[in-house]
């Protein structure tokens, strides 16, 4: 059973959406493992919360393809294979480096420098092994990003494709270090749009995708292990 104490929530008004953030966090931090069944009695024990809402965000993890339902055990964390992170980074370079370059070509210097404090998060959430503060500051770089294109209906579906990417384990990646030089890359694309520089800008931005994915397939190949271990521990 996962350790799930530092995702303990109170009692409020959005319980159901406090309970499916918890429990992606806990996904990326490699606390809830691909291929493992989980009950939603025994999640909620460790939440502190009752089984209903968990239940509930459990669903709506499963619309976004981070677990399917097993028949009367509970929620199994689906493992994504080669073809489905080869997929989903197809989908965002044909959508988010066109993009960039569009960007690169009609922000304001102004508004480009306000992504600034976001890139620099990233980079020390990075350095300081900071997965979530790092996840969510990347989230928000790339969204508001896109969203400088003016096309809402873009950033909707990025930000749905990054919901059903998400990085499992990713918390052992964060310890080695191997998550900093993505996070450069948020540096460098910013500073690449603000010269003009606007071929170089798509270049790394496909770069920065093309790394990403081998993160996913890092990550979910770390998770996997870890969950086989446990199996066979057992």
């Amino acid at each position: 059973m996962p350790h799930l104490k530092s995702q303990a929530i109170s009692v409020q008004t959005h319980l159901r959406d406090q309970v499916a953030n918890a429990l992606r966090a806990a996904l990326i931090a490699g606390e809830l493992r691909p291929g493992v069944i989980y009950s939603a009695p025994t999640l909620a024990a460790e939440l502190g919360v009752s089984a209903t809402p968990v239940r509930e965000a459990m669903l709506d993890l499963a619309r976004e393809g981070l677990v399917e339902a097993v028949r009367n055990k509970g929620f199994r964390v689906t493992e994504m294979t080669d073809k489905d992170l080869d997929d989903f980074t197809d989908i965002r370079t044909l959508i988010e480096v066109p993009t960039v370059g569009r960007v690169a070509a009609t922000a304001s210097a102004e508004q480009l420098e306000a992504l600034r404090p976001l890139a620099e998060q990233i980079v020390a959430a990075a350095q300081g092994h900071d997965v979530l503060k790092y996840l969510e500051a990347d989230h928000r770089f790339h969204l508001e990003l896109l969203a400088l294109a003016g096309n809402p209906h873009l950033v909707e579906v990025v930000a749905d494709l990054r919901k059903r990417s998400r990085l499992f384990g990713l918390g052992s990646l964060s310890q080695t270090g191997r998550l900093e030089g993505s996070a450069q890359e948020h540096v460098e694309l910013l500073d690449l749009m603000l010269a003009g520089r606007i071929q170089e800008a798509e270049d790394c931005m496909r770069r920065h995708l093309a790394h990403v994915r081998t993160l996913w397939a890092d990550g979910q190949a770390d998770a996997v292990a870890d969950a086989s271990a446990l199996r066979i521990g057992r």
